[in-house]
């Protein structure tokens, strides 16, 4: 942090199809030292390294802390109430005290630690990790930068912008301001997913 009243980078990724070990380089690429899990459920059938034990313990050894919130964090909440139609609603989630109990703890973990979130999704824009939480760490003035899986890095504004434009949103209209134009964006995504 180059001044005291910047908030520090928070790193995002996606576990991917990688090995452990690919997946470990591209933390350290990036000087992560903390690994965030926000799935609900931290497991993995297809790649057991990914499941919540293993990876725990393959972080540990490679000198990268993990914890788990997915309980906060996570798409796929115990609360019914969270649910239309059978399908989570991010706003409703995003309006619960464990989701902001949630982002404030991952903030302030942050403030000590290089923190990546993790979870599953490859691809940022199709990850609750990108259109639920960093949506709204990004709203409350948190860097984002996601790392993908070629190693390329991605600001988050880049992102918004990205899932923008994929969603056939132009970049100057004379109806929307920049920020209706990515919030569109983002009920166009979620709509869609």
């Amino acid at each position: 942090m180059n001044r005291d009243d910047e908030k520090p980078t928070i790193y995002t990724i996606g576990h991917s199809n990688h090995s452990i070990d690919a997946f470990i380089e591209l933390l350290r690429g990036a000087d992560v030292d903390a690994v965030a899990d926000v799935r609900s459920v931290p497991y993995s059938k297809r790649y057991p390294q990914f499941q919540k034990a293993p990876l725990a313990q393959h972080l540990k050894a490679a000198g990268i802390a993990y914890v788990f919130l997915g309980k906060e964090l996570g798409a796929r909440p115990d609360n019914p109430e969270c649910y239309v139609d059978g399908r989570a609603s991010y706003e409703r989630i995003a309006a619960l005290p464990a989701f902001a109990e949630g982002l404030s703890r991952l903030e302030d973990g942050a403030q000590r630690h290089r923190v990546a979130l993790m979870c599953a999704e490859r691809e940022p824009l199709h990850c609750h990790r990108t259109l639920l939480v960093s949506r709204h760490l990004i709203r409350r003035g948190n860097p984002i930068v996601h790392l993908l899986a070629d190693g390329r890095r991605e600001a988050g504004g880049d992102a918004e912008a990205r899932m923008a434009s994929e969603m056939g949103l132009a970049e100057e209209d004379m109806f929307l301001t920049g920020e209706q134009r990515i919030e569109e964006a983002y009920r166009l995504i979620t709509k869609s997913t």
